[in-house]
């Protein structure tokens, strides 16, 4: 898959603020600062369609992006950084909740963890919500480059190992900064919906 054309359709906080569920959606979720921001910049190749800042926790909202006008991305606000109140986390929680507990024409949650690090405590969370919801099934282990090869190998196991990824998940290791490893995020995308249009043509 390439991306050609990528513009943000939609900015919601409130289910009657999401545009019409009439293109399928591939959504994004992380940990604030994991590199979500960059990874869309990288995977549409636009420097500033989503913003990138040095601030966690800078997204707040659901951004719903249109793609070749057939698909969309969708930013989810990012989950784990201390300095926000509880009553904001708790908003954010109950926003994410009602998209993923409802939207239809949602086909995977694609989650992102910083391959640098265990997966933290939400990210063990997210995963098994994403699971719940069966929406689990591909990880993004970002900033690719931080990591020698053989920490990539093993930083890798201990995603594995921490998120209890089952042998069908697909973790790729990605670097925004070298621009390594998105095209094999392109081709699952692709792969994700080429299988919804065939059970949608059913």
């Amino acid at each position: 898959m390439k991306i050609n054309v990528s513009d943000l359709e939609r900015v919601a906080v409130r289910p009657d603020q999401y545009p019409e569920a009439d293109k399928a959606e591939i959504a994004f979720a992380g940990r604030s600062n994991v590199g979500k921001s960059s990874l869309l910049n990288l995977l549409t190749n636009r420097k500033k369609l989503a913003r990138v800042s040095g601030a966690p926790g800078k997204t707040r909202t659901i951004n719903f992006y249109i793609i070749n006008n057939e698909f969309r991305i969708v930013d989810l606000p990012g989950y784990g950084y201390a300095k926000v109140s509880k009553s904001v986390s708790s908003t954010w929680g109950e926003m994410v909740e009602n998209y993923l507990q409802d939207r239809k024409n949602l086909i995977k949650v694609i989650q992102l963890v910083d391959i640098r690090h265990a997966p933290s405590k939400q990210d063990v969370q997210m995963y098994k919500y994403l699971k719940f919801y069966g929406l689990e099934g591909v990880i993004v282990a970002t900033k690719a480059d931080k990591v020698s090869r053989n920490e990539l190998f093993k930083n890798i196991s201990i995603i594995k190992k921490t998120l209890g990824l089952s042998s069908e998940d697909i973790i790729i290791p990605i670097s925004s900064l070298k621009k390594t490893g998105y095209e094999d995020l392109l081709n699952v995308m692709d792969e994700l919906l080429e299988e919804y249009n065939e059970i949608d043509k059913e």
